[in-house]
């Protein structure tokens, strides 16, 4: 671990999808994305910077959390959930990615709906482009 870099707890989940990486730094999820997905490495150094953290295998009583809450997700015995998150992006990648956890469940919005609600109704592809980096 770099000088200064604290842990960020990282697990891996099966989930019924697919497998999901999860991280916690400072008592918040930080990570919650696919293990194989596209551009994973950016990804995860874009979070190691932005939190002076180093991705670290280990356990976190808010993982076990967030493990709990994604069984009952899956198992369609939960609609919402209660964690704190610990977002790392651009203030209009952060506004996005808020707007993204204010959609309720069994909704859906396209991308000219989100940017419309936050005020940038021309803004759809970097709206797009936000989701896409949403870790």
């Amino acid at each position: 671990m770099r000088p200064g870099a604290s842990p960020m707890w990282l697990q891996s989940y099966q989930s019924p999808a697919g497998a999901l990486l999860l991280a916690v730094h400072d008592d918040q999820l930080c990570l919650c994305d696919w293990a194989n997905r596209t551009r994973r490495l950016q990804i995860d150094r874009r979070l190691e910077r932005a939190c002076s953290a180093r991705l670290t295998e280990g356990g976190h009583p808010l993982l076990d959390r967030v493990r709990e809450q994604l069984d009952e997700y899956f198992l369609g015995e939960r609609k919402a959930f209660d964690i704190p998150l610990k977002t790392a992006g651009t203030p209009f990648q952060n506004a996005v990615w808020k707007a993204l956890a204010e959609i309720p469940y069994g909704e859906v919005r396209s991308y000219l709906q989100l940017s419309t609600s936050l005020g940038r109704p021309s803004a759809v592809r970097a709206v797009a482009s936000a989701n896409g980096a949403n870790a």
